[in-house]
């Protein structure tokens, strides 16, 4: 859709970085926290969505989980220079069956998150996100 000055408008980047996987749940599970500590990346919460809604709601669902995921160095970098960046950490990974031997797992781009943050924060961390989403991307093509 163009603009008011007539130029088309910029397009929003995709909320997250994907792909789909065969085999079960657990195995992507598994290779996704792999290709992730390859990158620098290490696993601080696993929430198994499908199996809280079950115990809270009595419904059920195709198997859903949500990792956290955090890169130390990155981390420590960005709360060094505002503690409060802590509300967008750590990045979501969710991991979840689309049908039998169909896995899609989706991870939040981290320059999506990151531009939610102060402005002052985007200019004393500039290059944190990219450097974030870089290796982000090479974790879930490395799933192969």
């Amino acid at each position: 859709m163009p603009t008011s000055s007539g130029a088309p408008a910029p397009v929003a980047p995709a909320p997250d970085l994907s792909r789909t996987v065969s085999g079960t749940l657990d195995q992507a599970v598994a290779t996704i926290t792999a290709t992730l500590k390859q990158q620098g990346f290490g696993i601080l919460s696993d929430i198994d969505v499908a199996a809280t809604l079950t115990s809270k709601l009595g419904v059920t669902m195709q198997p859903y989980r949500i990792l956290g995921a955090c890169a130390p160095h990155l981390a420590h970098q960005a709360i060094q220079v505002d503690p409060s960046i802590g509300l967008l950490l750590p990045c979501n990974v969710v991991v979840r069956q689309l049908e039998p031997g169909q896995i899609a797992v989706s991870i939040i781009d981290p320059e999506t998150m990151f531009a939610a943050a102060p402005p002052e924060l985007r200019e004393r961390l500039p290059d944190l996100a990219g450097e974030a989403r870089a290796k982000l991307a090479a974790a879930l093509e490395a799933m192969a």
